[in-house]
């Protein structure tokens, strides 16, 4: 049997692949992040702002001056508040974005690299159905287990994060809550095991730390994708793989 690569890596595309990665982490921190630097600033202008446009229409005979200045100060609160929150849910659009690209390039890069010595579209199609477990499970035929290392355990806790923010409540938040719940803020901060049972998806916050190490698991694994997998190592492949080559056959014949 003659030798050849099932999948390649290029290396100027791997390049391209991890330029693109850092270039979104980059301008993402510099154009959305950074407007949230001085939140407290922000609030304390909006709360004089407030003063001012209503203190135009201040009658000291008739309003109360100190009531006027409870105002202004609820109204910073209240702007403090809804700008945290816009900070929490920008941070999660961010990572949802980094994931979503990573998942969409890496399925992308497995379908094109198959159709060099595979023809069909029932592969390609269960390519991009399948959940991540289930497209390891092929490479792991292909000798390459990457749920082993330390990048991929980081990037699945990226996964569940982005499910969460996408969808609420549901398994991802039972497990996310399980394995990491310190990506949940706590309405009961003295009572671990109370907090655990009473998390709820809109408490969910990623740092400025975490979206650095998600960032950083990402290029890792794009790092770490072989540069050749050869025909000659090739496993046992996963049901769902092998049922989807046998359809394309029988379509071509």
């Amino acid at each position: 049997m003659s030798r050849y690569a099932l999948f390649q890596m290029y290396g100027p595309f791997r390049q391209l692949l991890i330029e693109r990665h850092e270039f979104y982490v980059r301008q993402a921190r510099s154009r959305l992040l950074s407007q949230f630097g001085d939140i407290d600033g922000d609030a304390e202008r909006a709360g004089k702002e407030w003063l001012e446009r209503s203190g135009r229409h201040f009658d000291p005979d008739r309003d109360d001056e100190g009531a006027f200045y409870e105002r202004a100060h609820d109204e910073a609160i209240s702007f403090y508040t809804m700008l945290t929150e816009m900070h929490e849910q920008t941070r999660l659009s961010v990572v949802a974005g980094m994931y979503h690209e990573w998942d969409k390039q890496f399925r992308d890069w497995t379908v094109r690299e198959i159709h060099h010595w595979h023809q069909g579209d029932k592969v390609a199609a269960k390519i991009w159905a399948q959940t991540n477990d289930n497209l390891a499970d092929l490479f792991v035929g292909l000798r390459w287990d990457y749920r082993k290392e330390p990048y991929y355990e980081v990037i699945d806790t990226c996964r569940l994060v982005v499910n969460v923010y996408k969808h609420g409540k549901g398994n991802s938040l039972d497990e996310l809550n399980q394995r990491h719940p310190g990506y949940f803020s706590s309405p009961f901060p003295n009572f671990h095991d109370l907090t655990r049972r009473h998390i709820d998806y809109q408490q969910l916050k990623v740092s400025d730390e975490n979206i650095t190490v998600f960032a950083e698991a990402i290029t890792a694994f794009w790092k770490a994708v072989p540069e050749n997998i050869m025909n000659d190592v090739v496993g046992d492949l996963p049901k769902w793989f092998g049922k989807a080559w046998l359809k394309d056959r029988e379509s071509a014949d």
